[in-house]
């Protein structure tokens, strides 16, 4: 079969490999599209994203297909099925596992980190990581379920209310399924920081009420809830100083492993803060399909760039000559 291979550090090819064989309790799935995102950038500069990822490893763990060919043991996927993949694999059998924090799982595994991805015409995934697809959801979304997912376990982490006010530091793909998610649910007051002056109206209609650029404006301070996603040391200070008393910030932004900021230890305790992380997306896959189920054309709108593999490795290494707001691959049309 025809996969992208990672082969080591910022060398990505396409190969010709051997079709996965199909374990008793896994199925078989011809992809459709492969979501490409931080993690994905992370791992192909040779840093960890979930976990680490060892070359040659094929990539592509946000994902959709169709099943051609199931385990002997399996028994609530069939063939044909419409898919998609929830890549985190756990071990069941650990401290964190059985007291259901699996996220936490000692023995992590991912569908394209630990293990060949999406970005192949096939893949082989457990059965307990495949959910089937409503029949109106589109193979395109649907490749979309697991930030979706990541954002529903942020958004899960966090006690909101209709009268707070809620900051989202970024203004990418995952802080524009923060700022849609956080105002579906009633919070009245979102408000946006981030870098970017032509996503104003975007962050705007997904329910932003003020949008503001951090490198130029003055971003106000006493926010009930602060969302980074961003993960660099100045917008995580930043985070934690525009959080008001009592306030809750959530760290979502993938930070490098050796990376530190400075924060006012006598503000997180003058101010009684609640600071949490926030990592993977721990039973949040059925929620995020309902969710792209309801919000099927916002959220396809936010695609902007629909790749083929021969264009993963430069978008991967920063050489597009333009802003990509959210990139897929086109699996089907690859492996042709």
């Amino acid at each position: 079969m025809k996969a992208l291979v990672l082969e080591g550090l910022k060398d990505m090819n396409v190969r010709d490999i051997d079709a996965p064989k199909v374990p008793a309790n896994e199925v078989k799935i011809q992809m459709k599209y492969a979501g490409i995102c931080g993690t994905d950038t992370h791992l192909y500069q040779g840093l960890p994203g979930s976990a680490q990822a060892t070359p040659p490893i094929v990539l592509g763990h946000e994902n959709s297909g169709q099943v051609v060919e199931v385990g002997a043991d399996v028994t609530t996927i069939k063939v044909g099925d419409r898919v998609t993949i929830d890549p985190n694999i756990y071990c069941g059998h650990c401290r964190y596992c059985r007291e259901g924090r699996p996220q936490l799982c000692e023995h992590l595994s991912a569908v394209g980190v630990t293990r060949n991805g999406g970005l192949a015409e096939f893949v082989t995934a457990p059965e307990s990581v495949v959910y089937p697809i409503p029949d109106e959801l589109s193979f395109k979304a649907a490749a979309l379920t697991e930030p979706v997912s990541c954002a529903v376990h942020g958004v899960k982490l966090l006690d909101l209310d209709p009268a707070q006010h809620v900051l989202i530091i970024g203004d990418g793909f995952i802080a524009q399924l923060f700022t849609a998610m956080i105002k579906s649910l009633g919070v009245t007051h979102v408000d946006v920081s981030g870098h970017n002056d032509q996503k104003r109206d975007l962050m705007k209609r997904l329910g932003a009420e003020n949008v503001y650029n951090n490198g130029t404006e003055t971003v106000p301070s006493g926010y009930d809830v602060v969302v980074e996603v961003v993960g660099a040391p100045a917008t995580q200070a930043a985070a934690v100083d525009a959080a008001g008393k009592g306030g809750q910030v959530l760290m979502f932004g993938v930070a490098n492993p050796d990376q530190t900021f400075a924060l006012n230890s006598y503000d997180i305790f003058q101010k009684e803060l609640t600071i949490k992380g926030s990592f993977i997306n721990p039973y949040a896959f059925e929620d995020s399909l309902a969710f792209l189920a309801g919000h099927q054309e916002l959220v396809e709108s936010l695609i902007s760039d629909e790749l083929t593999f021969d264009q993963v490795a430069d978008f991967l290494g920063g050489k597009f000559d333009h802003k990509v707001n959210k990139a897929i691959v086109n699996v089907s049309e690859s492996v042709k």
